[in-house]
């Protein structure tokens, strides 16, 4: 009982007071080695029951012979990620006999495919696969098992252990998932890098904000790649293992998970298989990058992949382990991730050339405003190739070496162009053609799971799957294929799974960004979707070049476009392209959310001067439809009685 140790500890004199009793509780609980019984409280001075938790209860790391946590750097060579020399990634295993301690499968896999193993990558490791994981004895039977611990998982299992439903956690890889590892943190870190030496290197803006800069931008790759995997670690611990493990009471499994009935999942590894039963499961398996079906574009991956040679095929798998900027770079996919990852590699030095079968970028978004985008690009010295027809193969020269990139040729016909072939020579492909789910290995059909090779596990509103039993969240089931909706997701997951809940997916009303220069943020419908439905709309659009802080910031490119329903202006949908167009979007998508019209937003006072400014701008716009000739000679009148 909380207030019985409390006193002990005052009485025995180990702590000076009752509040020192508390501290030390509360050290105790963050620690995971005291925990209030329902997990529900924090430890305090009051009739509260707490409980010793044993050690290993929720899996643990393991301990060495001389008692120390088992660490990835006792037994991984020293790599540094600033080595004068270019750095090789290297993701077969021969390296491995010269490992002081064998790996299992797993271990191998999620330490063999990141690159370089410096101290960022280790740290990365302890939190996200811990080397000599012990996993957890199992509970008789879980309220809740959720498979893959990417950003829908986690949110799953904190939420669902926070109300105190017992949880296990399985994840085959890396903690974390895409978000953390391969996705949204590594390439927002690469972004920052590359807007600052876009900044410095247009010369032009520089003078005429009075500036004049004569040196000469150098860009070293191999330490922004650094300060990627340094600040990917840093983030990392909130994902880790222990965390959950320690801090959260979730039961973390490290291994292989299958269903093998509809109510229980098989989580194995290289020494054994455990059976995990459940009363509710959340598949959370997320999905991985597709390469399309190009010849010669699969073996090249598979042929540089390992030993000393760069890989030549990159796609959001590999690309952060590289050390050295590819000269030239040929990006397949005009969409938000190739045109993100365009616009950075060319402003950090690469020669880059974009490749797409439409005759225009981002097709999702208004034409205008993805214009936007391309024409920065354009600025920046991307290249573009439209209207491929067919990529007819991918080669590699094996002869002919750019530093240690193969040289690689792309040949391909345009619409344009009848039969003839073009071809483009290139360091690197990265291939941005979309995402495929991880379905295949998880015996669904023993769970009475439906799935399909493109849409994932096939889910209802409610994010049930053709089990009641199970749920999934995230990419593996979703079209909307970003961290924060698979968060919501999540959240809807434990209301419905745990406690009867009705909330519905199509319930949300979901934001996203495209982090270009500049960014490309929406909400809720665009003006084609409403006219295809019929839907009455008005359209009120503020240009960032009349609004006074983007002409202060020399950042005039840039729009707020937003869709009203006439009459009560309630909004139907938004898009913004600004320099921090993802930070305004929410202001947006907070009035549609609890039904505040545009109109209302015209009351709200904003700073000045702010781009923000400029939703408040469309909201004036609106007010003023309101003001009919009628209206007019009404205020008229009363302007009169007045005097």
């Amino acid at each position: 009982v909380g207030a019985e140790l409390v006193a002990e500890l005052v009485a025995n004199g180990a702590a000076s007071d009752s509040e020192d009793a508390v501290l030390q509780g509360n050290v105790l609980v963050d620690e995971g080695i005291v925990e209030h019984v329902t997990r529900d409280h924090p430890f305090k001075d009051e009739k509260l029951f707490y409980r010793f938790v044993e050690e290993g209860e929720h899996g643990a790391v393991r301990k060495t012979k001389e008692g120390h946590r088992a660490c990835w750097k006792d037994i991984l060579p020293p790599v540094s990620g600033n080595s004068a020399s270019p750095l090789q990634p290297s993701f077969s295993l021969p390296a491995q006999p010269e490992l002081s301690t064998p790996l299992d499968t797993l271990e191998a896999d999620s330490a063999f495919s990141l690159f370089p193993l410096d101290p960022a990558n280790l740290e990365l490791l302890n939190n996200v696969h811990p080397r000599g994981w012990v996993n957890p004895t199992p509970k008789a039977r879980y309220d809740m098992v959720v498979v893959g611990a990417g950003a829908g998982g986690l949110v799953t299992a904190a939420g669902a252990a926070g109300v105190g439903a017992k949880v296990a956690i399985v994840e085959m890889r890396w903690m974390g998932g895409d978000c953390l590892n391969t996705g949204c943190v590594p390439s927002k870190a690469l972004i920052r890098s590359a807007k600052e030496a876009a900044r410095f290197a247009d010369k032009e803006k520089l003078s005429e904000l009075g500036i004049e800069f004569t040196g000469e931008v150098k860009v070293d790759f191999a330490k922004v790649m650094q300060r990627v995997r340094e600040v990917r670690a840093g983030i990392s611990v909130n994902d880790a293992a222990e965390r959950f493990a320690k801090k959260l009471g979730v039961d973390v499994f490290i291994g292989k998970a299958s269903f093998d009935s509809e109510g229980s999942v098989m989580v194995c590894t290289d020494d054994f298989c455990t059976k995990l039963k459940f009363n509710k499961a959340c598949i959370a398996t997320g999905g991985r990058p597709r390469i399309p079906d190009i010849p010669g574009l699969k073996d090249l991956a598979r042929d540089y992949s390992g030993g000393e040679k760069k890989p030549a095929v990159l796609t959001s798998e590999n690309l952060f382990n590289l050390v050295e900027l590819p000269p030239r770079l040929a990006v397949i996919g005009t969409g938000p991730i190739g045109m993100e990852l365009a616009q950075a590699f060319q402003r950090l030095g690469s020669k880059v050339v974009v490749f797409g079968r439409a005759d225009r970028i981002m097709r999702r978004e208004d034409a205008d405003i993805a214009k936007m985008v391309y024409e920065q690009a354009k600025k920046d010295g991307v290249t573009f190739v439209f209207g491929v027809s067919k990529y007819e193969k991918v080669v590699a020269d094996k002869e002919k070496l750019s530093g240690s990139f193969p040289e690689l040729c792309l040949s391909l016909s345009l619409n344009n162009d009848g039969t003839a072939q073009n071809h483009f020579k290139f360091d690197a492909i990265l291939v941005a053609t979309g995402r495929q789910p991880n379905v295949r290995s998880l015996d669904l059909e023993k769970a009475n799971v439906k799935f399909d090779d493109h849409s994932g596990v096939l889910v209802n509103d409610k994010l049930e799957t053709s089990n009641p039993k199970i749920f999934a969240v995230g990419d593996v089931c979703s079209p909307y294929q970003f961290t924060h909706v698979a968060d919501f997701m999540a959240r809807i997951v434990v209301r419905n799974a745990l406690f009867f809940g009705k909330q519905k997916m199509s319930s949300l009303i979901i934001p996203w960004c495209t982090y270009t220069t500049p960014e490309i943020a929406h909400v809720g419908l665009y003006a084609s979707d409403l006219a295809a439905a019929g839907t009455r709309h008005d359209t009120f659009e503020k240009l960032l070049a009349d609004n006074d802080r983007a002409i202060c910031d020399a950042a005039p490119a840039g729009i707020v476009r937003i869709h009203a329903a006439p009459g009560d202006g309630r909004i139907l949908g938004a898009s913004v392209a600004a320099e921090h167009a993802g930070d305004l979007i929410s202001e947006i998508t907070l009035a549609m959310n609890h039904g505040v019209g545009l109109g209302s937003i015209a009351s709200v006072i904003h700073p000045y001067p702010t781009q923000a400014d400029a939703i408040r701008a469309c909201g004036d716009m609106f007010n003023k439809t309101k003001l009919t000739t009628t209206a007019r000679i009404v205020l008229r009148q009363m302007m009169k009685l007045s005097k």
